[in-house]
């Protein structure tokens, strides 16, 4: 794992990923005039190497001030704008497991077993980069954490013998400068935000990325589940360009401590007792 990017343990994830999603606008601030990027055929260029959950224009060490997305250093992209997040809209015996698990702090974690995060998680919780190489028929999102990967086939369409996934299938096509991927086949491992935010396997993910400038994707992912959620529940945030930074080797098994300790703290019930 890159020591410049090493997290003690991967309850710091749980953290993390319990906070909100930075929201962001579709539209320009006044006086950004900064233009998109555009590919040999046209469509906005996402090649680079890409930070989400973050709002910090500038390189990984300037945006992040050391580490972590909890850092107030670098200037805010002009797309951020302020606003609480939806609330994830589950249903009543759902929000009750959901609660649980945050009143036990997240000890149940996939990420805590070494799992991948799924999607959409696994783009917006922001502790590693990610890599985007574009092709006009193919887009593949290199993730550094758990050295997991999508490859998006363009104007194409699901397979007819899907087999149920961390990451699941993901097909995607152009709606004017708009990539907008459909994502089905997941299995029901992964927590879609924070912590708790468990899913089915009837998950159905669509994302939308939108490159606003030099620096920025506007990020929105629809998530539907009809077996837990009451409603399709829409997050929006901001993808940020971070110039100079490369992938680099992520190991979780060799490096974990969280099994140790959440078997310890699931031995003591005074930590799960509410106050």
């Amino acid at each position: 794992m890159a020591q410049s990017r090493i997290v003690s343990n991967l309850m710091a994830a749980a953290v993390l990923a319990a906070l909100p999603l930075v929201t962001t606008g579709q539209t320009a601030a006044p006086g950004a005039t900064s233009k998109v990027p555009r590919a040999a055929d046209g469509k906005p260029d996402l090649n680079g190497v890409w930070q989400g959950g973050s709002n910090r224009i500038g390189t990984w060490e300037e945006a992040n001030g050391g580490g972590g997305t909890n850092a107030t250093t670098g200037q805010i992209t002009p797309f951020a704008v302020r606003g609480a997040p939806e609330k994830a809209p589950y249903q009543p015996w759902a929000a009750e497991k959901v609660l649980e698990s945050f009143n036990r702090r997240g000890i149940d974690d996939p990420m805590a077993r070494c799992l991948s995060p799924g999607v959409p998680r696994t783009t917006t919780m922001g502790l590693f980069p990610m890599q985007i190489v574009q092709t006009p028929k193919t887009i593949v999102m290199l993730f550094e954490v758990f050295h997991v990967f999508r490859v998006i086939q363009i104007d194409a369409k699901h397979p007819d013998d899907l087999e149920s996934s961390f990451m699941g299938d993901s097909v995607g096509h152009w709606e004017g400068d708009t990539l907008v991927v459909d994502a089905i086949g997941f299995n029901d491992k992964t927590w879609l935000a924070g912590t708790g935010t468990f899913h089915s396997d009837k998950l159905h993910v669509i994302e939308k990325f939108t490159r606003m400038d030099q620096n920025t994707i506007a990020y929105e992912v629809t998530m539907e589940d009809p077996a837990v959620l009451t409603k399709p529940w829409v997050q929006r945030s901001t993808i940020m360009l971070r110039p100079g930074t490369r992938l680099r080797e992520y190991e979780c098994a060799e490096n974990n401590t969280d099994l140790d300790r959440y078997e310890k703290l699931l031995k003591d019930e005074s930590v799960f007792r509410r106050k």
